[in-house]
């Protein structure tokens, strides 16, 4: 060392000794191993493959979509969707103003073969297609949408007749969520998924692929067109499969606006539109995509009696379902809640989309200690929700918080219900009775109370603008999820309160499909996690990694770990097998499964006795 120098620690000679060379090469595999595990480096690459920006489309619009005040018609006596001299064609109709949208198509069972067959066409080279081509698709629909949500949210609110505010939370901000999701972790939830083979196959590496299954067939209903009807059209496409889906007749004129969404991306990256299709139709169309010997598995959305006719017509073939029926949702408020803080969730949970939403809050249930203070503050709350026109046009400023139904036959359903209830001895505080001030299809925002299980509004799902408040007695526990249990439905619930143990508790007794504490909703912005119910609810999933995969076929493969290394038949149970085969078959057995070491070495003498 020169004089005057500092001491370098790397001045002094480290001789690499070969288990130094070895734990270094152990420890930099064990980083990238980690590395790996964290998803590090497919992080990196979404990163480098986003600063590159997708194209941008163009969708041509008319003025009714275009505009709030873009439609010229006067309101309509009647909003059958029937007119007898139209036949073929599904009449189409703003629920709030009653104003006639036009027309589409009533598909017949050849019409929705054909789709299919171009479906399927459209499908074979998109198979082939990478992750990388698939995600630059959804990030073309994801900037259209993200440029046009005033757009989107307007033809929502003119074909379903909800506020923009609520076409923006339910359908806008899902849509985006579902497309961000898939596009950060399909990829990663699609890739072969390894197994352990045990002591017998160690010699074999085993896993599981999810190859496209095909043609999906999906039915949507009415409460959200747009975030309905992109879905599984995001899912589906991603995971390689052509999407034919047939939306409500009750919402099918703004079906022709975002399929042309869908259609235009596909376009812009060089890919057939036709992997996408759209059914309008009334029963017969729905059957014949349950029917079609092209469409592989039906994802369906809807009532449980329906339900119960797609299984019936999958069944033929027979071909999976998905089925996601409704709810009763509970919402709970312990004794320790604090009203400034619960309220605005029990509105939003009863009032969101004119309470035509599936995980809506259909039970709210209030222990006893504060049951009466919370109808007391509660009512003023409901009866002051602004009802109305939910766009600028026919002379309405469209600033309402509670806008119109679907459709007229709900309107029935629910008064139905309250009724019911009525007479069975609930009492209505506020609302209760359809809004005669109004031209529209709208029922007054209601806030009911006294409920007891004989009711129909305790049993049937009620899907409307109702807030259902049940009492629950001596604040006691036990009794609570006795009551919320006692339903035939079983999709999500919630529970508040200031202990998070307590409530965690409390719901991990509740049979649902799906439970938040201290929230509403907050689990289908968690796209990572499955979505669905149990009992009348329906079954399997969609959302998260299970759902992504149920757009799959799931295939095992096997393979040799080590080339060279094979299974051979041994020869005492090779054809013709050996008086000694029953022997060396139980020796097999002793040596893998018996728990006695004793046991395994009489298990090896047996083998290499009787080989």
């Amino acid at each position: 060392q020169v004089q005057g120098e500092c001491p370098s620690l790397w001045a002094s000679e480290m001789p690499l000794t070969p288990s130094g060379i070895i734990l270094g090469v152990i420890f930099v595999l064990l980083i990238f191993s980690k590395l790996c595990d964290w998803h590090v480096f497919h992080s990196i690459l979404l990163v480098i493959e986003w600063l590159f920006p997708v194209p941008t489309i163009d969708v041509e619009m008319t003025a009714a979509e275009a505009q709030d005040d873009g439609v010229d018609s006067k309101p309509s006596k009647s909003t059958s969707l029937k007119d007898p001299m139209r036949p073929g064609y599904i009449q189409c109709y703003d629920p709030s103003t009653k104003q006639r949208l036009g027309e589409v198509v009533a598909m017949t069972t050849e019409d929705v073969h054909q789709l299919c067959v171009k479906a399927a066409e459209a499908q074979i080279s998109w198979s082939k297609t990478s992750f990388a081509e698939r995600r630059k698709v959804l990030r073309t629909i994801q900037k259209y949408i993200v440029h046009h949500v005033e757009d989107i949210c307007r033809v929502c609110s003119r074909d379903s007749g909800k506020p923009k505010c609520d076409a923006l939370l339910g359908e806008i901000l899902t849509t985006c969520e579902k497309i961000r999701c898939i596009n950060a972790n399909g990829e990663l939830w699609l890739r072969p998924s390894y197994r352990t083979t045990g002591p017998m196959m160690a010699h074999k590496t085993a896993y599981v692929e999810y190859m496209p299954l095909g043609v999906l067939g999906v039915i949507a209903p009415w409460n959200y067109p747009f975030h309905n009807m992109l879905n599984h059209i995001i899912s589906g496409i991603f995971a390689g499969n052509a999407v034919v889906g047939k939306v409500s007749e009750h919402t099918s004129w703004s079906a022709e606006y975002f399929g042309r969404i869908v259609q235009k991306a596909l376009e812009a990256h060089g890919h057939d539109p036709n992997l996408v299709q759209t059914v309008t139709g009334f029963a017969e169309a729905g059957a014949a995509l349950v029917d079609d010997p092209l469409v592989e598995k039906v994802i369906f959305t809807g009532s449980p009696a329906v339900g119960k006719l797609v299984m019936k017509g999958a069944s033929k073939h027979p071909k999976p379902v998905i089925l996601e029926l409704g709810g009763k949702d509970a919402m709970v408020f312990l004794d320790d809640v604090k009203f400034k803080e619960v309220i605005p969730w029990a509105m939003r949970g009863c009032f969101q989309n004119c309470g035509q939403n599936c995980v809506g809050v259909e039970r709210l249930f209030v222990y006893e200690s504060i049951h009466d203070a919370f109808i007391e503050a509660v009512k003023p709350k409901v009866a002051s929700l602004r009802q109305g026109v939910p766009l600028a046009t026919c002379g309405e400023s469209g600033e309402v918080d509670c806008a119109s139904m679907v459709t007229e036959e709900q309107i029935d359903l629910i008064q139905a219900l309250i009724d019911d209830a009525v007479a069975k001895g609930a009492t209505v505080h506020c609302g209760g009775k359809r809004n005669a001030s109004l031209k529209g299809q709208f029922y007054e925002p209601t806030l009911i109370s006294d409920i007891t299980p004989d009711m129909r509004i305790s049993q049937e799902e009620t899907f409307g603008p109702v807030m259902c408040v049940v009492k629950v007695p001596n604040d006691n526990d036990d009794e609570c999820v006795r009551l919320v249990n006692d339903s035939p439905f079983g999709l999500g619930s919630s529970v508040f309160s200031s202990n998070q143990a307590r409530a965690l508790a409390i719901g991990r007794q509740f049979r649902s499909g799906m439970f938040i504490v201290n929230d509403f909703g907050s689990n289908y912005l968690v796209q990572s996690l499955p979505f669905g119910g149990v009992k009348e609810s329906g079954f399997d999933r969609f959302a998260g990694i299970e759902g992504l995969r149920a757009c799959c076929l799931e295939r095992s493969i096997v393979i040799d770990r080590i080339p060279g290394i094979k299974t051979t038949i041994p020869p005492p149970i090779d054809y013709p097998m050996s008086k000694n085969s029953l022997g060396f078959g139980e020796g097999l057995i002793q040596l893998f499964y018996n728990e006695s070491i004793i046991g395994k070495i009489k298990g090896i003498f047996s083998i290499i006795k009787n080989s």
